[in-house]
């Protein structure tokens, strides 16, 4: 059947939101459940929770703390949200974690990506590295083996770090999401009208996909 509508979906996060990994998995999820209904066109959209970190970032726990006031209250806090992604396949490991990233770079590699047709590997891949795996996203090597190694040709990414169109492309798109009053990620967008806040469960995305389509049928 070639005649599935598609349906546009795009997803404002950053690569550190945990919620926004949670996020991922359910509307891939929901996405898995309608794919004999529709198909998706889905884009990755930029949005920084910390666009003052400086470029060579900082150690995790004293942000963590800077931005919860304790860390062993941080770590109380999560253990809902550890559960949370254990049950869409996500092993978080905040006590392993040393270093908080900038993510500027990560957004335009995962936007180059989207020309490539593989911003949702590229996306999960930096993801993984950050909360499952405790590698250093401060490191640029870091950053640039994960790309490489996810299918993208490492000339082509550094081409694209260093092209101010490029940067001011994703400087935009990030404008535009605050401009619209997106304040807080995961923002799901479904054909570029319907909004969903926050890591909502698969079912519930699958709701709202049917009510899109239904309203515009």
């Amino acid at each position: 059947m070639n005649n599935k509508k598609t349906i546009s979906i795009k997803i404002a996060s950053d690569v550190v939101c945990p919620w926004c990994y949670i996020g991922k998995k359910e509307i891939e999820n929901a996405m898995n459940q309608l794919k004999d209904e529709f198909h998706f066109d889905v884009q990755y959209l930029p949005f920084e929770l910390s666009p003052d970190m400086p470029d060579e970032g900082a150690d995790f726990r004293e942000h963590i703390g800077g931005k919860f006031g304790d860390w062993n209250r941080f770590l109380e806090g999560t253990k809902f949200l550890v559960e949370r992604g254990k049950t869409v396949g996500i092993n978080f490991d905040f006590e392993g974690t040393e270093r908080s990233p900038n993510t500027f770079k990560m957004h335009q590699i995962i936007q180059l990506a989207h020309q490539f047709g593989i911003q949702p590997q590229i996306k999960n891949a930096f993801m993984k590295a950050n909360f499952e795996d405790n590698i250093d996203l401060t490191k640029t090597e870091n950053i640039l083996k994960i790309a490489t190694d996810n299918g993208l040709d490492i000339d082509v990414v550094k081409t694209a770090l260093s092209n101010k169109d490029a940067e001011h492309a994703v400087r935009n798109m990030e404008e535009n999401l605050r401009s619209m009053g997106v304040t807080g990620v995961p923002f799901f967008i479904l054909e570029n009208q319907y909004g969903i806040s926050g890591a909502v469960p698969a079912s519930q995305l699958v709701e709202a996909i049917k009510d899109v389509a239904l309203k515009q049928a």
